[in-house]
């Protein structure tokens, strides 16, 4: 059975050598360090637009809680963000969709952050770094569950000076990915993700790309046999 670098090698050879060094400079830049969820947020807009600002700081990972409200992507905000993303779902029917992601994210080593402005919070820049970092943005409105608050094992604010008592949650969420990922870039972290994580993403990134992918791909894997 051919690994995972040979058959990124055999599909790199359908796209340009611009993509694939666009690839190697996208890479560089992700991370896994910091992870966002997202429990049961419902506006198409908002959801679309979260994923588009993780993509763009560099954050890989998205962790999406459907317990009463079902995640939808609106494309013409989501601008294709959603296909260089890494993104997990948890929408059990009948399960605990909120404990399930944190147990998994505990069991992975993050601390678990919930965005708050009510609470006697970290702000953005000063939320510990010391290790890995799963920072959740509750549903528009209503916030944070109970048992998203009971869990967590930090509360994060970002400081406002107006009336308005919170910020929309895709500008919040746009807001703490810029400042945590330039935090990450400035401070002595080994935020970058490992070398076998990279190939498990670059092979994703050229199913993605490349038209008739899986069709190549089975035929490749029937010649290696």
């Amino acid at each position: 059975m051919p690994t995972t670098s040979e058959l990124i090698n055999y599909l790199s050879g359908f796209v340009t050598d611009e993509r694939k060094k666009r690839f190697e400079e996208v890479m560089q830049n992700r991370t896994r360090y910091v992870t966002i969820g997202l429990e049961d947020i419902y506006q198409p807009h908002n959801a679309s637009a979260v994923l588009r600002s993780c993509d763009c700081f560099g954050i890989q990972d998205v962790h999406i809680i459907e317990n009463e409200n079902k995640y939808t992507i609106n494309p013409d905000v989501a601008l294709g963000s959603y296909k260089w993303l890494t993104l997990n779902r948890y929408n059990k029917q009948g399960n605990n969709n909120t404990v399930s992601c944190i147990n998994t994210l505990k069991e992975k080593g993050y601390a678990i952050a919930v965005t708050s402005p009510h609470k006697d919070s970290y702000t953005i820049e000063n939320v510990p770094l010391n290790k890995k970092l799963a920072l959740f943005f509750g549903t528009e409105m209503q916030g944070m569950s109970d048992e998203l608050e009971k869990n967590a094992e930090l509360f994060v604010k970002i400081p406002m000076m107006g009336f308005t008592e919170s910020f929309n949650i895709s500008v919040a969420a746009a807001l703490s990915m810029y400042t945590l990922s330039n935090r990450l870039r400035k401070e002595n972290i080994q935020w970058q993700i490992n070398e076998e994580e990279k190939e498990e993403i670059l092979l994703q990134w050229y199913r993605n790309t490349i038209p008739k992918a899986e069709i190549m791909e089975k035929d490749f894997l029937l010649k290696h046999k």
